[in-house]
């Protein structure tokens, strides 16, 4: 199978030497330029004059978008390897680049004809106010779009629902609101007292019209990224489920999905307490915090990537040995989807990154450039494997 994939490779190479190639295959030599310094096994004598050529060719295209990404991102704490990589890649490679290789045209087109294409997941939310009052924000125009006693709701020219802080409504009485996004959607909300939050699919925020007290409460369901605003006289607390996380002022992610065996707490900047009934744990930057869902659970704590686990607020699955059932339940959130499964997969994971701009039929293409058969009808997805096929990844 290497030595297939090599000579697929090669096949690539040589198109573009000669000005044959598909538009496709350029592409993937412009995304895939820094793979080359990597693989320099896949460059023998017989074809070092077409790589030599290729290399100055693409070269100059990749360093130019680089550059261009490098000045407008200002992300903190991404590394200088994952900014070449986050501009160059923008298709899914499962546990290593030899299954991109063996794309054929024939399977290509036979993909793109029989996948009904779904879009990507986008802005979407609803803000259910304390008297029931739903408002759908996918569409709703900028300005203010609703009023609790003093404190006034707005969505801003880019598109967040912010809070004008306020101490409570006329009557002293604080109101509770539900800030909830659908599958296929995510939103930001900045809340009374200034803390961002950005909530991903399938997700649901609980929180007050205004803060007081000694403490700022919220209830999470699902997966958010919050930023909050630092008071040490009021500590910012997120419920999910049994676990506590309390922080004074920092940036953290919080996966606390149903369908997840686990919740997951994982931090960007400063640091947060985590707690479950009889155990807590403090983390830094750069730790997560893993709880389990039962009366008895505990929390384990240890260094991630942080990178992979905030991709998704950057707009980018990131998959590192994830199982078949992860990867598909990230994607079943994203565009809308049911998955069911047949038959019995293989334990290996699968790696690599995909954008989440991505329509559906790219996803598929992928998974199945790596013996996943999906079978899609509407917005119901059957996975299986293809076990009598050469293994690819």
């Amino acid at each position: 199978m290497e030595e297939l994939n090599r000579r697929y490779f090669l096949e690539i190479l040589k198109k573009y030497r000669l000005g044959t190639a598909t538009a496709e295959e350029v592409k993937f030599l412009e995304k895939y330029y820094d793979l080359f310094e990597v693989n320099e096994d896949q460059i023998a004598a017989e074809n070092e004059q077409e790589y030599d050529h290729i290399k100055l060719a693409i070269k100059q295209n990749v360093d130019e978008r680089v550059d261009q990404f490098n000045k407008q991102s200002r992300i903190r704490g991404v590394r200088s390897a994952w900014v070449k990589y986050a501009v160059a890649a923008s298709v899914l490679v499962f546990c290593s680049i030899a299954g991109y290789f063996m794309l054929n045209k024939k399977h290509h087109e036979q993909t793109v004809q029989t996948a009904v294409d779904i879009n990507p997941g986008g802005n979407k939310a609803v803000l259910t106010l304390a008297n029931g009052k739903k408002i759908v924000l996918d569409d709703i125009a900028k300005g203010e779009i609703a009023k609790q006693g003093s404190v006034s709701i707005s969505k801003t020219a880019d598109g967040r629902i912010v809070y004008t802080a306020a101490a409570g409504d006329a009557t002293g009485e604080i109101s509770q609101n539900v800030f909830s996004t659908p599958k296929g959607g995510q939103y930001q909300v900045v809340l009374p007292d200034g803390t961002t939050v950005l909530l991903n699919a399938a997700s649901s925020l609980t929180y007050p019209s205004a803060f007081t007290g000694n403490q700022r409460l919220v209830t999470l369901t699902g997966e958010a990224y919050f930023e909050v605003t630092k008071n040490k006289a009021m500590p910012f607390r997120v419920k999910t489920g049994l676990q506590t996380v309390e922080v004074l002022g920092t940036h953290f992610n919080i996966n606390a999905y149903p369908d997840e065996s686990v919740i997951t707490t994982t931090l960007a900047e400063g640091s947060v307490k985590v707690s479950v009934p009889y155990q807590s744990v403090i983390i830094i930057p750069g730790q997560q915090a893993v709880a389990g869902k039962t009366a008895v659970a505990t929390i384990a704590k240890h260094t991630i990537d942080l990178d992979k686990e905030l991709a998704w607020k950057n707009g980018v699955f990131s998959f590192e040995n994830d199982d078949i059932r992860s990867v598909m339940r990230q994607i079943a959130r994203w565009y809308d989807v049911n998955v069911a499964y047949e038959g019995v997969f293989p334990a290996d994971g699968f790696n690599g990154e995909i954008s989440r701009d991505s329509k559906l039929s790219e996803v598929i293409k992928i998974l199945e450039y790596n013996n996943v058969d999906i079978a899609l009808d509407g917005k119901n997805m059957k996975v299986s494997y293809k076990a009598s096929a050469s293994k690819k990844y």
